[in-house]
């Protein structure tokens, strides 16, 4: 099996079309320490791609280190919140704890200085957990099927090597340079490295290096530098790694007292989500959003409204006042930084890519991202 699409349960959890948008955004601070290079017999990139499509993970447990800047405005549809939100992984540095036993058991818990986020999936049972606002999503059902209702957003950042390495790789395309990096010692595991370099100059991401476990064939590492940089701007690594099974207990999730569940169904969003589609299909209406392009310079675009959506008045009015402060041109007001751009269109549309803000100008143009 692949290293992501056999977990169902993160597949859910991060929408790939955003994420292939955005991953590899931001700056940080300084990379993960490993030790000195290990000696380990040679292996070609090409040997290195097939180790990671056909490794096989029966259990796993660890720690992982996520960093990460995107140097966002404070625009609730482009930024997270608090440290223990799952959103707020766009900023600073976070540690997330994982557990795998199967396809059918998956946890992810990311801890905070205030409180913690889970994602459970056990079986036909899933649970989207915020102790910090105590409240609970019950998801009956296969988490994948219910993907259809989903709305992409750019805080959807990998959360495990995994996630990260599963990305870079569906961006590979005929642009694509790939090669064989220095070997590390990764969370006390030799590893080696693949490097994948994109040709295409709209692309603001000069390079993904991969970790791979020597013995496992599993990404253990995972590192984006910004075009024309040596220092990584994302980067998500284990810190610590079990590949035994973990017990059971890990993946049974009880709501503390207190906690209000919401009980949810993924084939009820699936279905509400195709109706969706068929009523704007009928009357005209357009639809949410679109990803234009593929690869290392895919664009998601998006109705600025749907990302205010939930947020109070006041947290409407700093958005606002936000937009209002970026420079103004090419049809609408910008941000860019090293991996990041961000166009804000003057007819209600959001662009946002890790491509060159020409890039953002070209797509916005194009009819097939009118949103209609």
């Amino acid at each position: 099996m692949s290293t992501f699409t056999s977990r169902p349960v993160l597949r859910w959890a991060v929408p790939a079309a955003a994420a292939v948008a955005v991953v590899g955004a931001g700056v940080a601070a300084k990379t993960l320490a490993v030790a000195a290079e290990p000696s380990l017999p040679p292996r070609t990139a090409a040997q290195l791609l097939v180790d990671l499509q056909t490794a096989t993970l029966d259990g796993l447990s660890g720690t992982v280190v996520e960093r990460a800047d995107l140097g966002l405005p404070a625009i609730p549809l482009l930024t997270g919140d608090q440290s223990a939100k799952l959103t707020s992984l766009v900023s600073g540095k976070h540690t997330l704890r994982v557990w795998y036993s199967g396809p059918d058991k998956a946890r992810v818990s990311l801890l905070g200085t205030q409180g913690q986020s889970d994602i459970v999936h056990n079986g036909n049972d899933t649970w989207v957990w915020d102790s910090q606002a105590k409240e609970a999503q019950h998801f009956a059902g296969q988490p994948g099927k219910g993907e259809g209702g989903a709305q992409p957003s750019p805080t959807d950042l990998p959360k495990s090597p995994q996630e990260a390495a599963d990305l870079a790789l569906k961006a590979i395309d005929p642009t694509t340079q790939v090669s064989t990096g220095t070997s590390a010692k990764i969370a006390g595991r030799n590893a080696y490295e693949l490097v994948l370099r994109p040709r295409d100059t709209s692309s603001l991401v000069g390079e993904v290096r991969l970790a791979i476990d020597a013995e496992k064939k599993l990404p253990l590492r995972v590192q984006v530098l910004p075009r024309g940089t040596a220092n990584p701007a994302f980067e998500v690594a284990f810190t610590s790694v079990n590949f035994a099974r973990p017990d059971d207990a890990e993946f049974t999730f009880n709501p503390p007292a207190g906690t209000k569940v919401t009980e949810a169904n993924p084939d009820e969003k699936a279905a509400q989500a195709e109706q969706q589609k068929q009523q704007h299909e009928n009357t005209g209406d357009k639809p949410k959003t679109a990803v234009i392009g593929t690869g290392w310079a895919s664009v998601l675009v998006l109705r600025s409204s749907d990302g205010t959506k939930g947020a109070s008045a006041d947290e409407q009015k700093k958005a606002q006042d936000a937009i209002a402060q970026l420079p103004t041109g090419n049809g609408g007001r910008t941000f860019n930084s090293k991996l990041v751009s961000v166009l804000f269109t003057d007819d209600g549309r959001v662009l946002i890519g890790s491509v060159t803000p020409e890039r953002l100008v070209q797509v916005a143009a194009d009819p097939a991202a009118a949103l209609k």
